[in-house]
């Protein structure tokens, strides 16, 4: 664990493992890998995501990017509908690789360079455009809603960062409840085995 990260060093969710049932603690070890090759995103593709969701969540560790890659992945592979989408709005396979496209193009037009060969700064000026959705128009993506673009990959990417062990022992989050649950509720008042901020302080 990076400290620098922390208000809680020294905790470490997975030492509470033996309190989840079974089937909860085989999900949770899962998603530390290792995984299995992309089955709908390209290669070029996973990288771009890494690299957006570098600044998405203003972390880039490679441990915990390829979850929130195989996540992603995974979520487009799949048969199963999504929760809920605009009529106008492309389906979410298509919104996602017509997105990385787009943002592809983008730097293209704009710098003249692969959108992974920019440099951080400039390929965090073509996120924020589309957050804005002031992005150029190129009439060959104009199918691609900007805004909807920007907040679809902030729901996956964020989603799946803060869900990973190694992020919930850096923000103190205790894990599954169940089957053990939460008892000292009261404000201000933590379980003897969550988080504290003194934690492996001296």
């Amino acid at each position: 664990m990076n400290e620098q990260r922390t208000r809680y060093p020294g905790y470490d969710v997975l030492k509470e493992q033996d309190e989840w049932d079974p089937h909860t603690r085989e999900i949770v070890l899962k998603r530390l890998g290792p995984f299995p090759e992309p089955e709908f995103l390209s290669e070029n593709e996973v990288e771009m995501i890494k690299a957006i969701a570098g600044h998405l969540v203003y972390d880039n560790r490679e441990e915990i990017m390829a979850f929130v890659v195989h996540n992603l992945d995974q979520n487009l592979a799949s048969d199963i509908g999504e929760s809920e989408r605009k009529p106008e709005q492309p389906e979410q396979k298509n919104l996602i690789r017509w997105g990385l496209r787009y943002i592809e193009s983008l730097a293209q037009t704009e710098y003249k360079s692969k959108f992974l060969e920019l440099d951080e700064e400039k390929q965090f000026q073509i996120i924020a455009a589309l957050q804005t959705g002031k992005a150029p128009q190129l009439p060959e993506w104009s199918r691609v809603p900007q805004k909807e673009l920007f907040k679809k990959l902030v729901t996956e990417v964020v989603g799946a960062y803060y869900s990973h062990p190694q992020v919930w022992s850096e923000i103190g989050y205790g894990g599954p409840a169940y089957p053990r649950g939460y008892v000292r509720v009261e404000h201000g008042l933590t379980d003897p085995w969550e988080a504290k901020r003194d934690v492996g302080e001296s």
